[in-house]
C-alpha cells in the first residue's frame, strides 16, 4: 500500500509502537482506539486531554527531537508532507517505517483515515468515523452561498490561506468565494492589499496565530464593509476526527452573519 505521497509502505503485523508527528492525525489515532501503541507526540498535540497528558513528547512538528524518537523505538512513524520538514523525515525513514499523509481536500482526509485504519487494524472503526464525517459534512456543503472570504492564519504580516490548500478546499466546500483563492498557499497580504479584495467576511484563526478581540477590532476599523469574527482554526486544518467538531462552529458563524444582516 502506498502513501499519500507515493511511496510503497509495507508491514506484515499492525504496528505496536507508533510515533505521530501531526496533532490532527495523532488525535484520530486515539480516538480509533490506539491507546496503548501510542508511544510518541508532538507538544502541539494537546488533544485530547488525557494524550497530551499520557504520551511522550518528541518536540514540535518541524523541529523534531530526533534522539528521543530513537529512544522510542517505534514500529511505525506518522508525518505529513506540510507539517514536517523533507530532511527530518528524510533522516527517520533511514532508521524506521514511516508513512506519509499529503492532505489538501476532504478526500484525501477520508483516504489518510482509512488507509491508516487499515494499517493499524481499525478498518472497522475507521469506516465508521468517515461515513459519519461524510454524512455530518454533507448539510454543510455550499451553505455560505457565494459569500467572500478571507482566512487570516498569521499577523505581522497578514497571511492568508490561498489555493492548494486544505483550509482553501474547505472555504469552498462551504460555499465561500475564498479571495485569496488567486495567490498560492499562504500568502503576505498588506493592508491595502486587504481593502483591494475587500471581503464580505474576515475570518481570524485561533491557529498558528493566535488572533485575539485586539486583532479583530482592528481589522473591522480597516474594513469596515466586513464582518470580522475570530475563528477556530483547529476546525478548517485539523484533517482527522476534530472535522466533527465543524458542523457546530460553521453553524455558529452562519447565525451571527445572519443576526447582522
Amino acid at each position: 500500500m502506498p502513501d499519500q505521497m507515493g511511496r510503497v509502505y509495507t508491514w506484515s503485523q499492525p504496528p505496536q509502537r507508533i510515533v505521530s508527528l501531526v496533532p490532527s492525525q495523532s488525535e484520530y489515532l486515539w480516538d480509533l482506539g490506539l491507546q496503548n501503541q501510542l508511544c510518541g507526540i508532538t507538544k502541539f498535540c494537546v488533544h485530547p486531554e488525557a494524550m497530551f497528558r499520557k504520551v511522550s513528547r518528541v518536540g514540535g512538528t518541524k523541529e523534531l527531537d530526533l534522539e528521543k524518537i530513537r529512544a522510542l523505538q517505534p514500529d511505525l512513524i506518522i508525518g505529513n508532507k506540510e507539517e514536517n520538514t523533507k530532511a527530518q523525515i528524510e533522516i527517520l525513514e533511514k532508521e524506521f517505517k514511516v508513512w506519509m499523509s499529503d492532505v489538501n481536500t476532504l478526500n484525501d482526509a477520508f483516504d489518510m483515515m482509512l488507509a491508516l485504519g487499515t494499517i493499524t487494524d481499525r478498518t472497522a472503526e475507521a469506516q465508521t468515523l468517515v461515513e459519519k464525517l461524510r454524512n455530518q459534512l454533507l448539510p454543510l456543503k455550499g451553505m455560505f452561498s457565494s459569500t467572500k472570504v478571507a482566512y487570516f492564519i498569521w499577523h505581522k504580516p497578514y497571511m492568508l490561506a490561498g489555493a492548494h490548500t486544505f483550509v482553501h478546499h474547505l472555504l469552498d466546500y462551504l460555499g465561500f468565494v475564498n479571495v485569496a483563492s488567486h495567490l498560492n498557499r499562504y500568502p503576505e497580504v498588506s493592508e491595502r492589499n486587504l481593502q483591494d479584495l475587500n471581503p464580505t467576511l474576515c475570518l481570524l484563526s485561533s491557529e498558528p496565530f493566535p488572533f485575539k478581540d485586539e486583532h479583530q477590532l482592528h481589522l473591522q476599523s480597516l474594513l469596515p464593509q466586513s464582518k470580522v469574527f475570530l475563528a477556530d482554526g483547529e476546525v478548517f486544518s485539523w484533517y482527522g476526527s476534530r472535522l466533527l467538531h465543524l458542523p457546530s462552529h460553521v453553524k455558529w458563524i452562519k447565525q451571527e452573519i445572519d443576526q447582522i444582516k
